[in-house]
Parts: C-alpha cells; structure tokens; sequence
C-alpha cells in the first residue's frame, strides 16, 4: 500500500522534533561527546532523507525554498559512510538548518 504524502511529511516534522528533543541543553562540545545521541540524532536524519526521497518529484518542485535534494543526498551520506560522517557537520545541520526546514515543513503541514 502506498503511503500518502502528508506521512512522509509527518515523518520529517517529527524527525525534527526529535532531533530537537535529543539536542536540547547541548552545546557542541557536549554533543561531541555523547555517542548515544549522536547515533539517535543520525538516524533522525536519515529518516528524514528517506521520507524525502518518497516524495514525488511533481511536489517537490512546488515547495522549491526545502532543499530536497541536499536532504536525500545527507541522507545517503550518513547511511553508508559508517567512519566519515563528520559530526561537526552534523551539528552545524542540527543548530543552522533544521529551523529553516521545520519553517518551511509547517508551511506545507
């Protein structure tokens, strides 16, 4: 059964929300330091990427200000480059471009 846009839509709204939950009262020294939720925050992100790419593509280029692309190509980065995902990327994701996104994930919501 094929799942309806606005679920993948929800899936990337509680991504963030998770996210945000796992990184509130952090800094990026704490983050740096605390595997268990640079691992929960990873997978967010992935999910994330993965609901982004069962988005067709007839709706994508409706919401152009979301960068779809650089958020399934995160996502392909993140599942398959066990030792090189740089976690200071990943925290600059967290804290600078998250907010956009949720921004504009309500706007569709």
């Amino acid at each position: 059964m094929k799942r309806d846009i606005g679920l993948f839509i929800e899936d990337i709204s509680g991504g963030i929300k998770n996210i945000g939950d796992f990184t509130r009262g952090l800094n990026k020294e704490k983050f740096s330091k605390d595997t268990l939720r640079q691992s929960a925050v990873i997978r967010q992100l992935e999910i994330i990427g993965e609901a982004v790419k069962n988005i067709p593509s007839s709706f994508r280029e409706k919401h152009p200000k979301i960068p779809w692309k650089d958020i399934a190509g995160l996502r392909d980065i993140l599942s398959h480059a066990y030792f090189g995902v740089n976690m200071d990327r990943v925290w600059n994701i967290v804290k600078k471009d998250l907010p956009t996104l949720k921004r504009e994930i309500e706007k569709i919501k």
